[in-house]
């Protein structure tokens, strides 16, 4: 990774560090990530009037829930992996809440709004499958089965 710029080792460290601590697919967070390429400090303003914070664009709306814990705009904003802890803690939220598969659960971090949800999901599905691959052939991985063996 050391030919990657700083922000996007970052954003690959951070995401797989969340999407273990939080027990989402790691190759989803990624494409997430991928999809909503925030950077650190950066605020963007949306039609309805609230912000998408920092490198997972945070949206405003979902701070309100989180200020009783001192959670604000900057904390999301801020480089580091807090922001990415953040995200993936609501992405989780939307995988374990929502109704729908797991890819429109996903979509559901962008938009529930069903057109805008679709083409999140589309393009979602598109960067995990590219991320699967770059995880496949950097990680080792085991598939587990339930099954006892029989002899």
């Amino acid at each position: 990774m050391a030919d990657l710029p700083p922000h996007i080792q970052e954003r690959i460290v951070c995401s797989i560090m969340a999407a273990v601590k939080y027990e989402v697919p790691a190759n989803i967070v990624l494409a997430v990530a991928e999809k909503e390429s925030g950077r650190a400090g950066q605020w963007v303003r949306n039609s309805n009037d609230t912000y998408d914070l920092g490198p997972m664009q945070f949206n405003t709306a979902y701070l309100s829930d989180l200020a009783r814990f001192g959670i604000t705009a900057s904390h999301v904003a801020r480089a580091g992996c807090y922001a990415f802890d953040l995200a993936v803690w609501r992405l989780r939220m939307h995988i374990k809440n929502d109704k729908g598969d797991l890819w429109t659960k996903a979509a559901n971090y962008h938009s529930a709004t069903p057109h805008l949800n679709a083409a999140y999901r589309a393009d979602l599905m598109r960067k995990a499958a590219k991320w699967t691959k770059w995880l496949d052939a950097r990680f080792v991985t085991y598939q587990i089965t339930a099954s006892p063996v029989k002899r």
